[in-house]
């Protein structure tokens, strides 16, 4: 009988640290921002690698550009796939704990979409279906800003 309710306790134990971590995956560290959009609170040096990664989003979408008005689909290519999946491989499991699941999602599908540009333009795609591809990820960051910021854990 003692191993039963011992069991019983372990397996409530776990279930417990189950919902926990599965109820911080999904919401993340927010807080109500300050201009209707939710604040997800990180650590500075974490805030700066966000931005950071934010940034070299930008640049791969200038080195885009830049291709397509060259007629380059090889500068396309090199400059969507820097910010591929292959970009965001080395995130820190503690800060991924911290962005709410809808950011996650948000972000991993951009660096997708990177992904796929890049092989479109290997394949020699048109540059009118490279642009609406294009496009089509600068929805999800622009929807990505309107919706959230980052904020700095005091």
């Amino acid at each position: 009988m003692k191993i039963n309710k011992f069991a019983l306790a372990a397996f409530l134990l776990w279930l417990i640290t189950a919902i926990v971590f599965a109820w911080f995956f999904v919401r993340g560290a927010t807080t109500p921002g300050s201009d209707n959009r939710t604040a997800v609170v990180l650590a500075p040096a974490e805030r700066t690698l966000v931005l950071s990664e934010m940034r070299t989003l930008l640049a791969a979408v200038q080195g885009i550009v830049t291709g397509l008005n060259q007629k380059d689909s090889k500068q396309v290519a090199e400059a969507a796939r820097s910010a591929g999946m292959a970009a965001a491989a080395d995130v820190n499991p503690a800060l991924m704990a911290k962005l709410p699941l809808p950011f996650k999602q948000l972000g991993m599908s951009v660096h997708r979409d990177m992904d796929a540009l890049a092989q479109a333009a290997t394949e020699g795609k048109p540059a009118a279906d490279l642009q609406k591809m294009l496009g089509d990820t600068l929805t999800k960051c622009v929807a990505c800003h309107a919706t959230w910021q980052l904020a700095a854990a005091k």
